[in-house]
């Protein structure tokens, strides 16, 4: 996403059911404390979705700033978790990535990742 070196600890917090797309930057950043009770200016990445899941708004806190990002999808429809989730549902970037481009982060099985104890 725009040359971003996201941290590896960046995690991406998804806002269960849908999200009314009128609201901007304060707004959302509000339902980040109210609904997914995290820090808006923490590192990580919180995504909202509209009832019809063809639109998506990411929120992310950048050094002095906000940066939002708008996705519209004109055939398609967005994967997206039901309202009935109890806990936040976390992904990775990559997962993020993964959801971006129409599939679901729940199904996709990738490799493992491999770590090995230097000496």
């Amino acid at each position: 996403m725009i040359g971003f070196g996201f941290g590896a600890r960046t995690q991406v917090y998804l806002a269960a059911g849908a999200t009314d797309m009128r609201k901007q930057i304060d707004g959302l950043a509000a339902l980040v404390v109210d609904v997914l009770q995290a820090d808006p200016f923490s590192d990580h990445l919180f995504v909202f979705c509209n009832r019809g899941r063809d639109k998506l708004k990411i929120l992310y806190w950048h050094n002095n700033g906000f940066w939002l990002w708008y996705r519209r999808l004109e055939r398609e429809r967005f994967w997206w978790p039901a309202p009935q989730s109890v806990a936040p549902v976390i992904l990775s970037i990559r997962e993020l990535g993964w959801l971006l481009e129409g599939l679901d982060p729940r199904r996709v099985k990738a490799h493992r990742r491999a770590e090995f104890d230097l000496l």
